[in-house]
């Protein structure tokens, strides 16, 4: 007997299966579907999901869950064999091109322009906190927003802390005081994430104003636990 692999849809021109079917009118193009396909099945092409061939659809529809307007749905139909070879040697394809030697990779650049950063650690009178706009951020907003830097950091002085581990936060209050009375720091940005123990830190800033002789103003920002920027006000 020949050991010779050949693979199924070069057997075998069509058989009735179960498999996707893609509503053009619904679908928007927003590409979850082709995402969310191990397969490789689906791409956008102008601005719709497109099955690219019959072969590389498994049939089980774990691509409808993706799909936010219900465009995806199951059907039976003749449809070529699935093939989980030519998937395999597909994947192995695009790996190779993800991993081109021309590809280039921008690293995006620190706006970090002091050290240290940990509110317990700094001297709230550093000559580098003269008349600065201060980013005042929960420990966690740096890992869970990825333009923290560019976004939020980006011209300001940083000082993180965290409300519900670290000790003595009246000393975060005084030094907050002495940066705004002494340090005349323009203003003062709060990052914080959307869980109840991070507005503890807008509770530190608001204290440290009002025990203040001067005035400046206070930015709430608001995180999402997966770093989804949900409110950003002045106070």
């Amino acid at each position: 007997m020949s050991n010779k692999f050949v693979s199924l849809h070069e057997n075998f021109e069509s058989v009735k299966r179960t498999i996707i079917k893609i509503d053009e009118e619904l679908c928007n193009g927003c590409g979850a579907c082709a995402a969310g396909c191990r397969e490789g099945a689906l791409q956008i092409i102008n601005g719709k999901a497109v099955m690219t061939n019959d072969i590389y659809c498994d049939g089980l529809g774990a691509c409808i869950g993706e799909c936010p307007v219900g465009a995806i749905t199951l059907e039976e139909r003749e449809a070529e064999p699935y093939d989980h070879h030519a998937v395999i040697s597909k994947s192995s394809e695009t790996m190779k091109t993800d991993t081109q030697p021309n590809t280039i990779l921008t690293a995006q650049p620190s706006e970090l322009r002091q050290f240290p950063v940990q509110l317990h650690l700094l001297n709230p009178q550093a000559s580098y906190f003269h008349k600065a706009n201060v980013l005042l951020a929960a420990d966690c907003s740096a890992f869970a927003n990825g333009e923290f830097h560019s976004r939020f950091l980006k011209g300001k002085m940083l000082a993180i802390a965290c409300p519900k581990l670290d000790e003595n936060q009246q000393r975060y209050i005084d030094k907050l005081t002495v940066m705004i009375d002494l340090s005349q720091i323009d203003t003062l940005t709060v990052v914080i994430m959307e869980v109840p123990c991070c507005n503890g830190l807008l509770r530190i800033a608001e204290k440290s104003r009002e025990q203040a002789q001067r005035h400046i103003p206070i930015k709430l920002i608001t995180l999402s636990v997966q770093g989804e920027v949900k409110c950003e006000t002045w106070m």
